[in-house]
C-alpha cells in the first residue's frame, strides 16, 4: 500500500449505513488455469516482499515500557483520526498490537501473521496454511482497521470459534482501548445491536446476513439515502427511531476466516428470511402428496438425480397421478402443482437422508449443513419440502413460511466496502474470487517446511471393504502410538464406524452433529498419543490439534478420510489437521465406488467391472478416476454458484427458494 488508503466509517461522508451496491461478476472461464498460475507467482512474490518490508520496521518499532506504550498508542489514535492507512501508521498499529500480545496471552505474533494481516489492510485474500495461526492474523489487521474508527467484522467458520476467539482476544482489545462483541444464534436483538456496536464484532456468515436481511426490512420504510442524508443536513432526522431498531452499522469492512468455505463452497444456496404463515389446511394436503408418492416406484414412475438431487417424474408416472384419486384440496386437483409437490415428496422419501442431510431432535427436524458437517438450527428447506420430510419421520408438521427477504452469500459480501479474508486452501479459487468479488490473492510464506507425507488414495469396491480396512488401519496406528483422526461423510457413518471399533474393543471419540457440544474437549485430546478420533469434515475447519508428549517422535497425527469431496479443497482442508508447523503427519483418502458421483468418468465401468467382487482397485487407476471425479464437480458446482448469482442480478430478491431461516 503505497499510498494512504481511507477506511470508511458510519457518518456524514459514508451514511448511516454504509454499503456497496456490488458490480456483476466479471466472466471467467477458459482462461482460468492460466489467471491461477499468473497469480500464484505474483502472490507468492507479494509476500515475500511484505515479509521482507516489514520485518525490520516492526522490530524497531517495539515500545520500550508501559508508560512508552501508553503515550504511543494514544499518539496512533490521533494520527488514525483522519481515517487514512498509511505505511508508517500500519507498521507503528501492527508493533502495538503485538506487544500487547505478549503481555496479554504470553506470545508474540509471527513474521507470517504481519504478512497475512498486511495482506488483509490491502483489500486481499491471504492464503496461509492451516497451522499458521490466522487467529492473530485477523487481531492485527481488525484493530489496526478499528483504530481508524472502522467497524469490523471477523466472520469464522461456526459460533464454537467466534466466542472463543473474542474471548481468548478481550484482553488484547481491552489493553489496546477497543471494544470487542461476539454475535451467536441466541442472542436477542438488543444484545446484537450492543454488539454490533463494538469496535471488533465476532460473528458467523449465517447470523450476520439474516441479521443484515432483517435490516432491509426496517430500512425499506426509512426512505432511501439521498433523503436521509438531506434530512440531517437539515438538522432534520427522517426516521429518528431508525438507530435503535437496525442493528448493524452499515457493512465497512469484514475479515472472512476460511474464505474459500464461505465465499465459494456455501454460495450455491441463497439465505430466504421467512415468517411462519398458519395454515390449518396444510397437513391433510402434505399427508395426501406423500401417500401418492409412496405409492410411486422407479424407474417405472420416477427417476433420482442423485447429483442435482432432485426427482423428476416419468410420462408412466403423470399418467399414474392423473388416475389417483380426486383430492378435497383445491391446490392439490391442479395438475401442474400436483406434479411439483409429488416430485418433493419423492425428494424427501428418496434424497434426504437421516443422519446425513437432517437429525431427528426432540421430535424436530434440524438441518445438518453439508459443507461444515454442523447443524442449522432454525433452517428450513422451503417450497413445503421440509413439512414433507416432517411428515416422512413422524413429527409434526411446522407452519409453512413466506419468504420476506433474501440474498446469496455472494451478493451480500460484495456489499463490503472493504473485505479480506484468509484461508489455507483457497490457491485454486483465485480466478473466482477475482471474477466475483475483486478480490486478488497473496500467498504467505511458510514459517516452516511442511513435513506432511501424502499417501496415494485407495478405492474399494464395497463400502464394507473399505471399513474393515480403516478399522485394520487405526489399529495398527494406535498399536505404535500414534494418534488417528478418521473423516468420515455423514453421522450415520461415522456412527457405523464407531460401532465396528467398538467390536474390536478400540477406544475412540466420535465427534459430530450429535455431540457438537463436546467439540472443544474432543479437538483437545485428539492429538493424544493412541487416540483414535472419528468426525465428520465439523473438524476440517478452524480447529488445531496439538501433539501430545512422545507423538512428534512417533511421526505426529495420522488423517483417514473416508467421504468424497466435491473440491480438492476440501479435501486439503480435511487433510491438512496433521503436519502443521513443521510438524510431522501423514495423510490418506480411503474411498467406496459408491461414494462416487454416479456420472463421473470410469465410475460406471469400474462398478461393472467389478460387480459382486469385493476388490481393491489399483492405487493408479483409483488416482485417476477420484481425480476426474473431483474435476468435473468443481466445475459443475463453480457453473452452479455462477448462474446463481447471474440469476440474483437479473431478479435481485427473487432468487428461487432453497433455504430459510425464521
Amino acid at each position: 500500500m503505497k499510498t494512504a488508503t481511507a477506511l470508511p466509517a458510519p457518518g456524514l461522508l459514508w451514511g448511516n449505513y454504509p454499503e456497496l451496491q456490488p458490480a456483476a461478476p466479471r466472466p471467467f472461464a477458459w482462461w482460468q488455469a492460466t489467471l491461477n498460475a499468473c497469480l500464484g507467482r505474483l502472490g507468492a512474490g507479494a509476500g515475500e516482499r511484505h515479509l521482507r518490508s516489514l520485518r525490520s520496521a516492526i522490530a524497531a518499532a517495539g515500545p520500550e515500557s508501559a508508560h512508552a506504550f501508553d503515550r504511543r498508542l494514544e499518539e496512533l489514535r490521533r494520527n488514525f483520526a483522519r481515517r487514512k492507512l498509511t505505511e508508517p501508521l500500519i507498521v507503528e498499529s501492527f508493533a502495538l498490537v503485538a506487544a500487547a500480545c505478549e503481555r496479554q496471552l504470553g506470545l508474540r505474533p509471527f513474521d507470517t501473521q504481519f504478512v497475512a494481516a498486511r495482506i488483509m489492510l490491502d483489500n486481499r485474500i491471504a492464503e496461509m496454511a492451516t497451522g499458521e495461526g490466522k487467529t492473530i492474523a485477523a487481531l492485527l489487521a481488525a484493530a489496526s482497521a478499528a483504530f481508524a474508527g472502522v467497524p469490523v467484522h471477523v466472520v469464522t467458520a461456526n459460533e464454537y470459534l467466534a466466542a472463543r476467539d473474542a474471548e481468548t482476544l478481550r484482553p488484547v482489545y481491552d489493553m489496546l482501548g477497543l471494544r470487542v462483541g461476539v454475535v451467536t444464534q441466541h442472542l436477542s436483538a438488543e444484545q446484537r445491536r450492543v454488539a454490533y456496536a463494538c469496535d471488533v464484532t465476532y460473528c458467523t456468515a449465517k447470523e450476520l446476513v439474516f441479521d443484515y436481511l432483517r435490516d432491509s426490512l426496517v430500512r425499506r420504510n426509512q426512505g432511501d439515502e439521498l433523503e436521509q442524508r438531506a434530512a440531517r443536513l437539515d438538522g432534520m432526522p427522517m426516521h429518528p427511531e431508525a438507530a435503535t431498531r437496525t442493528v448493524l452499522r452499515g457493512l465497512c469492512m469484514a475479515i472472512v476466516d476460511e474464505a474459500d468455505s464461505i465465499l465459494i463452497d456455501e454460495t450455491r444456496v441463497p439465505l430466504i428470511l421467512s415468517q411462519a404463515q398458519a395454515n390449518s389446511g396444510e397437513r391433510p394436503f402434505y399427508e395426501h402428496i406423500l401417500r401418492l408418492a409412496q405409492g410411486l416406484t422407479a424407474p417405472l414412475d420416477f427417476r433420482i438425480d442423485g447429483e442435482q438431487r432432485t426427482a423428476e417424474l416419468t410420462s408412466a408416472g403423470r399418467e399414474k397421478l392423473g388416475a389417483s384419486p380426486a383430492s378435497q384440496d383445491a391446490i392439490a386437483r391442479n395438475r401442474r402443482y400436483r406434479e411439483e409437490s409429488v416430485c418433493l415428496a419423492l425428494a424427501a422419501l428418496h434424497i434426504l437422508k437421516r443422519d446425513r442431510d437432517y437429525l431427528v431432535r426432540d421430535a424436530r427436524i434440524v438441518i445438518v449443513e453439508a459443507a461444515s458437517g454442523r447443524t442449522a438450527p432454525g433452517s428450513a428447506w422451503s417450497r413445503g419440502l421440509h413439512q414433507l420430510v416432517e411428515l416422512k419421520e413422524g413429527c409434526a408438521t411446522s407452519p409453512r413460511p413466506v419468504t420476506v427477504a433474501q440474498i446469496t452469500y455472494q451478493r451480500f459480501f460484495a456489499r463490503y466496502l472493504r473485505l479480506a479474508g484468509m484461508s489455507g486452501t483457497v490457491a485454486e479459487a483465485r480466478a473466482e474470487l477475482l471474477a466475483v468479488y475483486g478480490r486478488a490473492v497473496d500467498r504467505v510464506p511458510l514459517r516452516h517446511a511442511c513435513r506432511r507425507r501424502v499417501l496415494a488414495p485407495r478405492l474399494f469396491t464395497t463400502p464394507e471393504l473399505r471399513w474393515k480396512a480403516v478399522v485394520e488401519r487405526v489399529a495398527q496406528l494406535r498399536r505404535l502410538g500414534r494418534p488417528v483422526l478418521v473423516g468420515t461423510g455423514s453421522v450415520a457413518e461415522s456412527e457405523e464406524l464407531s460401532r465396528q471399533l467398538s467390536a474390536l474393543d478400540l477406544p475412540h471419540a466420535v465427534l459430530n452433529a450429535r455431540h457438537d457440544s463436546r467439540e472443544a474437549l474432543i479437538v483437545a485430546a485428539a492429538g493424544m498419543s493412541g487416540r483414535v478420533s472419528v468426525a465428520t469434515n465439523m473438524a476440517g475447519r478452524g480447529t488445531d490439534i496439538a501433539l501430545g508428549e512422545g507423538v512428534v517422535e512417533r511421526g505426529g497425527l495420522h488423517v483417514i478420510q473416508c467421504q468424497y469431496n466435491v473440491s480438492h479443497r476440501i479435501d486439503r482442508q480435511f487433510l491438512g489437521r496433521c503436519a502443521r508447523r513443521g510438524e510431522p503427519g501423514s495423510c490418506e483418502t480411503l474411498l467406496a465406488l459408491t461414494d462416487l458421483p454416479e456420472r463421473a468418468w470410469g465410475v460406471g465401468l469400474l462398478k461393472l467391472a467389478y460387480r459382486g467382487r469385493e476388490r481393491i482397485v489399483p492405487r493408479w487407476l483409483a488416482k485417476l478416476v477420484v481425480g476426474l471425479a473431483t474435476w468435473r464437480e468443481e466445475r459443475r458446482h463453480r457453473l452452479q454458484r455462477r448462474r446463481l448469482c447471474e440469476q440474483d442480478i437479473e431478479h435481485e430478491g427473487k432468487l428461487p427458494s432453497q433455504r430459510r431461516y425464521s
